[in-house]
């Protein structure tokens, strides 16, 4: 007899980030588009205030503080001027906000949308889960962390070409034989935002993602102190003797913003 235990990976949560770029004559007619009562006819908790993690059905303001340019150009990103994820835990309560949104904002503003899904953890044993996500940031209010940054990325043909057995193997360090560390792996080279930096990562629905779509969309939360943390850990996964995953990485636009309480203080 054989057992039928395999574990699901179908997704457990499911959002969207609306960049939203408009003309400077163009504001007064975006911020006076109907959010409010759109989010509460969808029954999103507003993030801004959480102080229990992440909100089952939530909405998030993002203002737009400065942006990086990656290496995949993506002017919808780069040039939002705002930036509003909702999130849910069926897919439909993204359409529908999708689809009002369109019908709510003046045509001239521009609307990138960045969507994706939660999925249960691939490569993490328990010991992993106990050392990157045991302890981890839950999300705070505003007033305890401000900033939020957006970083997406695609992975290389040559990443998928690997079966899952490498890719896992650049996650953990390397050792030569001497029991030498040789490279830390994902997991050492950002462990310096494990005690402070709230991470969300969106994957897309398929495998590698179309075109136009990344793989994978990592939203990041810290207080005002810690952004320096945030931009360590970035320089230390870029760095390929560190962590050679890196290699395989190509990156969008990396969006700096401020978490707002209100649609309208987008615009204020």
């Amino acid at each position: 007899m054989r057992a039928s235990d395999i574990r699901p990976s179908d997704p457990i949560r499911y959002g969207a980030y609306f960049c939203l770029t408009a003309p400077p004559d163009g504001w007064s007619a975006v911020a006076a588009a109907g959010l409010l009562e759109l989010a509460e006819r969808l029954g999103l908790r507003n993030e801004y205030y959480a102080e229990d993690g992440d909100p089952a059905e939530s909405i998030a303001y993002l203002r737009r503080v400065a942006a990086e340019p990656g290496q995949i150009a993506d002017p919808g990103l780069e040039d939002a001027h705002a930036i509003v994820h909702v999130a849910a835990g069926r897919p439909d309560v993204i359409d529908a906000f999708r689809d009002e949104l369109a019908n709510l904002i003046d045509p001239a503003a521009g609307l990138r949308v960045l969507p994706g899904v939660v999925r249960p953890l691939r490569y993490t044993s328990a010991a992993m889960f106990n050392f990157a996500y045991g302890h981890r940031i839950l999300q705070q209010p505003a007033s305890a962390m401000a900033n939020a940054f957006l970083a997406p990325v695609r992975k290389t043909a040559a990443w998928w070409e690997k079966d899952w057995m490498e890719r896992h193997t650049y996650f953990l360090p390397r050792y030569d034989d001497s029991g030498q560390m040789i490279s830390q792996g994902h997991a050492l080279a950002s462990a310096a935002g494990i005690s402070c930096l709230l991470r969300r990562t969106y994957k897309s629905q398929v495998e590698p993602a179309g075109d136009g779509d990344y793989d994978f969309i990592s939203y990041f939360e810290c207080a005002d102190a810690d952004v320096p943390v945030f931009h360590e850990v970035c320089a230390a996964l870029r760095d390929t003797d560190a962590n050679p995953e890196w290699k395989f990485v190509r990156e969008g636009p990396v969006w700096h913003g401020r978490r707002t309480a209100s649609w309208q203080d987008l615009f204020a």
